[in-house]
């Protein structure tokens, strides 16, 4: 097998649009790379000539950290802007502010001088529709109005978000994190990343996630974040011309958005490096710290939750926990694996029915009656009504001495004196059984609406929804625990830890851990997930459940099918994505695998100094693959490099503008001197610069886990397979994932993007 050397000789005079790569292409790791040490070598070299050029070398250095500084602070400027319109758009569904409409109806009421600590949801300031329009705030015709003004601005939220998607930029819509997976592994979807893509992200974002709709705006933020950094990626030329340095970018870009959609930055770097990043040197890991770092500190600034932390679900427990919980915990995690499949299989199942029926041609009237079905179902439950991420904040919440929550009404001993803080398990009152059948309820409807959500043609995160999944089931599990623990206290398993008067159940742990153990089934984080997920609530010591729970839920989501929904989704759509995680595990060799097989055609290949340009110009014509392998002659068929077609075409394209005589029956050769042509003969064409003299080869006989390997680890577009120096055939990255798909019994075409 060869490496690739030496690629650049032909950059000894290079023209324009050399070393891009076209809309839906792959792109040469190798290849880009050389590039990449060739600029350096040159910056290094020169710098010695002058001090102006030293401070040019300099500067070159520094961009690196520049880039990030930047997309730290508009990705953390957004992600405050987003988090502060969203609570003002969720709250003016069900009223508005008098003193000034801006304002959301806690910065409403907390800028009244008559609202009491009691009745602090309730100031005059803050006005429910019904209130302002008929002067009613009770009775029935008060909570219609209500519920009808709740549904009507859904409905127009989200069909604004729909209608600036489809007009401006269709790339807008999803979670983006599968598209980003596959763009830094090496694909290119030209305007994924485009400035309009961020614009439209960022303000249908607020409109989708305050219409209610059953979505988080975690996943969107990575990819607006990504829009960031492809933004000031073009701005350095060190970036903007080398798609592999624009990778390295875009992974630290996904973790300064993990960072500020969590107010998690160490999170945010395990993120990209667990779930999103192809290839992620050691100097990405520090510049996307120092991104993290920044982005969080942006948001940090602006306080979007007005509580002076970056986090918001931040939750302090008095009571530790005991081993005796883990069972439950582990149960939890099993709950995790299994939605996790479920939703997997059925989302897919109805985006792929999305793809192939008609459904798929009305995304504006789906969105419409996804949202209208949500708002009709989720008004009457106050579970569901309220915004996803005040819901999970509530059900992680432990119950204080000055809680209003309805989770928080149990019956309290007239004689207890004791700290406000370490209150101790009492039994539950009305008010708690009226919060478990509503939760029950809202937890059906939350796994139902979240299937047919997420997928839709509006921006759409999976993070809040999953976690609000397994809060719910978290929280019933962690009162059913507690008031079994409460009644039956001289059993043998509470025996120990738990005795009458003391606080030994925490409800609120048990929704953190169930919410972790849902995200881990739906995306199959781990490391990550934990991280987030302390870093979020601020709970340390509670590391050892989460990580139970994590472990659990991916263990046996994974017995299902090792997809996680990112993959899963990329399959669908068929990007040419090989995953990491992957095995390869049959006994093919490269021979079964390459083209042309028998019976097909020749190989299209170009000789070294016997073709002349119209020879070329034909077989570009005629076929279209992305390159062609260069020979010595037919008959010999001894490999010199490879040609991209691309290239050949900008090449032959210039030639006829720049340089004299080069006519269709020029020779083109590819070696270093010309060949010996008759006199009359037009002027030849020397065309050495765009060939790779080192290609990619391997021999007939190389195992097909070697190739997948090689493909996997180089990022490779294709390789030539030889045997003793003369060319077979042809291997791309395309026939390797269609060989894939064929071994593990799939339809080979189904996985090719269209």
């Amino acid at each position: 097998m060869s490496g690739s050397g030496n690629l650049m000789d032909f950059l000894d005079e290079p023209f324009p649009d050399v070393g891009t790569y076209e809309d839906f292409h792959t792109i040469d790791w190798l290849r880009e790379k050389s590039r990449d040490t060739d600029r350096h070598r040159k910056i290094t070299s020169k710098s010695k000539e002058s001090i102006w050029e030293f401070i040019k070398s300099l500067l070159d250095a520094w961009s690196g950290w520049v880039v990030m500084l930047l997309i730290g602070l508009l990705a953390g400027t957004l992600a405050g802007v987003i988090d502060l319109a969203v609570d003002w758009m969720t709250d003016l569904k069900e009223g508005v502010c008098l003193s000034a409409f801006w304002y959301s109806h806690e910065q409403c009421c907390w800028t009244s001088n008559e609202t009491t600590f009691e009745d602090r949801d309730k100031c005059p300031l803050w006005q429910k529709w019904s209130e302002l329009l008929v002067n009613q705030s009770e009775g029935a015709s008060a909570y219609i109005l209500n519920y009808l003004m709740y549904i009507l601005w859904a409905l127009l939220f989200a069909f604004l978000a729909v209608s600036l998607v489809r007009v401006f930029a269709p790339y807008a819509c999803g979670s983006g994190i599968p598209e980003i997976k596959t763009i830094l592994s090496g694909f290119i979807i030209r305007g994924y990343l485009g400035k309009w893509t961020l614009l439209i992200k960022t303000v249908t974002l607020v409109l989708v996630v305050s219409s209610g709709l059953s979505l988080g705006k975690e996943g969107p933020l990575v990819h607006v974040a990504c829009c960031c950094g492809n933004f000031f990626s073009s701005l350095f030329s060190k970036y903007s011309k080398n798609e592999g340095k624009r990778r390295e970018v875009l992974s630290a870009a996904a973790a300064a958005g993990v960072s500020v959609a969590f107010g998690a930055p160490i999170g945010g770097v395990l993120f990209s490096l667990e779930e999103v990043s192809y290839y992620f040197p050691l100097k990405t890991l520090w510049r996307s710290f120092f991104a993290a770092l920044v982005a969080a500190f942006t948001l940090r600034s602006i306080n979007p939750f007005g509580n002076s932390r970056l986090v918001l679900f931040y939750v302090e427990y008095h009571t530790p926990w005991y081993m005796a919980e883990l069972f439950p915990f582990i149960l939890l995690g099993v709950f995790g694996g299994l939605w996790g499949t479920l939703f997997i299989r059925c989302n897919i199942a109805w985006c792929r029915r999305r793809k192939t029926t008609k459904l798929g041609k009305y995304p504006v009237l789906e969105v419409i009656a996804v949202t209208a079905i949500t708002a009709i179902v989720a008004y009457p439950n106050p579970y569901t009504r309220r915004s996803t991420s005040e819901l999970i904040s509530e059900l992680f919440n432990d119950c204080g001495a000055l809680e209003s929550s309805q989770l928080c009404d149990y019956i309290n001993d007239p004689n207890m004196t004791r700290p406000v803080d370490d209150i101790p398990d009492r039994p539950a009152g009305v008010g708690v059984y009226t919060a478990m059948w509503q939760l029950a309820l809202a937890l059906i409807f939350k796994i139902i609406i979240t299937i047919f959500t997420f997928g839709m043609k509006i921006p759409s995160g999976l993070f809040i929804p999953s976690m609000a999944v397994g809060a719910m089931a978290g929280r019933m599990v962690g009162i059913g625990v507690e008031q079994l623990a409460y009644h039956h206290h001289d059993w043998i398993i509470f025996r120990n830890w738990c005795r009458p008067g003391a606080d030994c159940v925490t409800p609120g742990l048990y929704a953190m851990v169930g919410a972790a153990a849902c995200l881990g089934g739906v995306t199959r984080m781990t490391v990550s997930l934990v991280v987030i997920m302390f870093e979020l609530t601020g709970g340390l010591e509670y590391i050892v459940p989460l990580m139970a729970a994590a472990v659990t839920s991916k263990w046996v989501a994974d017995a299902f099918g090792k997809e996680g929904i990112y993959e899963a989704h990329i399959h669908l759509n068929g990007y040419p994505f090989l995953d990491v995680k992957d095995e390869f595990t049959h006994r093919t060799l490269a021979t079964d695998v390459m083209r042309p097989r028998r019976g097909e055609p020749p190989l299209s290949v170009l000789t070294q100094d016997s073709m002349t340009v119209e020879d070329v110009e034909t077989l570009i014509k005629e076929t279209d693959y992305n390159g062609f392998p260069v020979v010595v002659s037919r008959d010999s068929e001894r490999l010199i490099g490879f040609a991209q077609r691309r290239e050949l075409i900008l090449a032959i394209k210039n030639a006829r503008q720049r340089q004299e005589g080069i006519v269709s029956d020029s020779v083109m050769y590819f070696t270093e001197e010309p060949p010996e042509l008759p006199a009359n003969s037009p002027q030849p064409l020397k065309l050495r610069r765009v060939l790779n003299l080192s290609p990619f080869t391997v021999t007939d006989h190389t195992p097909m886990e070697t190739v997948v390997d090689i493909f996997r680890k180089l990022g490779l577009r294709q390789c030539l397979v030889t045997r003793s120096g003369r060319l077979l055939g042809i291997i791309t990255k395309k026939d390797v994932l269609r060989h894939m798909a064929q071994m593990a019994n799939q339809d080979p075409e189904s996985i090719m993007f269209n």
